[in-house]
């Protein structure tokens, strides 16, 4: 079931709140591990081709820088939707095997929204502003539970819904 007033956004909209610091790291990771897996394998007995320790190099950098930016984008976004982002940032970083991320995700608020009148912060799913009494989300006039813009009738008590969504 979808969440109400959540505003859909796109993948370019949401690579863009990641910090600068995280594409800074995530840079120096991806430079940085090449360098490192070629000369680790210096010192290797079997003597590794240079493309095998090549491709090693930019595959564990690219993984790693990886990391980092999706760290980043976590900061970002707990903060974003009113959860404790060093507690979540530590989280994501510290459980093993990714499974911090993954509980990020799965366990994340729904962004809240900001009501267009007075600007405050709004929960999914409100219909009136709780500051300005402002309706954000069409109601039927009669039992004030919320209907979609498109509806004819109340789909829970019958009244007639169509002069006020389109109001």
């Amino acid at each position: 079931m979808p969440v109400k007033n959540e505003n859909s956004t796109s993948f370019v909209d949401e690579v863009r709140i990641i910090s600068r610091w995280a594409y800074f790291i995530a840079l120096l990771a991806f430079l940085s591990l090449p360098a490192l897996v070629a000369f680790i394998a210096r010192f290797d007995p079997s003597n590794p081709s240079i493309a095998v320790v090549a491709f090693a190099g930019i595959l564990t950098g690219t993984f790693l820088a990886c990391y980092v930016l999706l760290i980043g984008y976590i900061n970002r976004d707990a903060g974003r939707r009113g959860m404790n982002r060093v507690l979540w940032t530590l989280l994501a970083i510290f459980i093993p095997n990714g499974l911090g991320i993954v509980l990020y995700f799965v366990l994340r608020k729904p962004r809240t929204a900001n009501c267009p009148q007075c600007g405050a912060a709004v929960e999914p799913g409100f219909a009136f502003c709780p500051r300005c009494r402002h309706r954000l989300a069409p109601v039927c006039p009669q039992c004030q539970r919320s209907v979609n813009a498109g509806d004819t009738f109340c789909p829970y008590c019958g009244a007639d819904v169509a002069p006020t969504v389109n109001a």
